[in-house]
C-alpha cells in the first residue's frame, strides 16, 4: 500500500522526504531532456552519440525510480514542470551548438552541482533506517553523476570557450533550479 505523506511543516521529517523526492524527480528530469538537446545537436557524431547516450541510460533509470517514488508516496511533482522541460532541452541544444566542449562543460557544472546536492541529501537520510531504499538509491545515482562529471571532464569540457564563465553561469541556474524545485 503506497504511503501517503501527510500535509507537513518546513523542518518535518516527511516533508524534507517529500521535498528531496520533488526536486530529484525535477532534476532528473531535467537531466534527461539536457541530455535528448545534446544528442539532437551532436547525435550524428558517433562518438558523442555513445557517450551521451550512456550518460542519458543513467538519466532515465534516475528518472524512472523518482518518478515511481511521486506516485507511490503521493508526492506533489513540481508544479514548473514545463519549465524544467523547455529550459532543460534549451540548455543542452545551446551548449551543444556551441561545440561539443560546452557541452561537456555543461555536464561537468551540472552534474557538480547534483552531486553536492546528493551529498547534502545522503547526509540528511544517512541516520533514517525506514528510508534505506532512498538512500541506496541516491547513493547509486550519485556516483554516476561523478561519472558523468569525469567523462566531461575526460572529453575536453575545459578546452570549452569562456569555460570558468560557462560553467559558473550553468552551476549558479542549477543551484537556482534546486532551491526552486524543492518548493514549487
Amino acid at each position: 500500500m503506497p504511503r501517503k505523506l501527510k500535509r507537513t511543516l518546513p523542518g518535518d521529517r516527511l516533508g524534507d522526504i517529500a521535498s528531496m523526492i520533488r526536486v530529484d524527480h525535477a532534476g532528473e528530469y531535467g537531466a534527461k531532456r539536457i541530455y535528448q538537446g545534446q544528442m539532437d545537436v551532436l547525435g550524428k557524431d558517433p562518438k558523442l552519440k555513445k557517450l551521451i547516450g550512456h550518460m542519458s541510460a543513467q538519466e532515465e533509470v534516475h528518472l524512472d525510480f523518482f518518478n515511481k517514488a511521486i506516485a507511490e508516496r503521493q508526492v506533489r511533482p513540481s508544479a514548473l514542470h514545463p519549465l524544467w522541460h523547455v529550459a532543460g532541452y534549451a540548455l543542452g541544444a545551446v551548449t551543444a551548438k556551441m561545440g561539443a566542449e560546452a557541452a561537456m562543460a555543461c555536464t561537468v557544472a551540472v552534474e557538480e552541482v547534483i552531486s553536492e546536492h546528493y551529498a547534502e541529501q545522503l547526509a540528511a537520510l544517512e541516520k533514517n533506517k525506514s528510508e534505506k531504499k532512498l538512500y541506496m538509491a541516491i547513493k547509486k545515482f550519485k556516483a554516476e553523476e561523478e561519472e558523468h562529471h569525469d567523462i566531461g571532464l575526460e572529453n575536453d569540457a575545459e578546452a570549452a570557450p569562456a569555460y570558468p564563465l560557462l560553467t559558473k553561469t550553468i552551476k549558479a541556474g542549477a543551484r537556482l533550479a534546486i532551491a526552486v524545485a524543492k518548493r514549487v
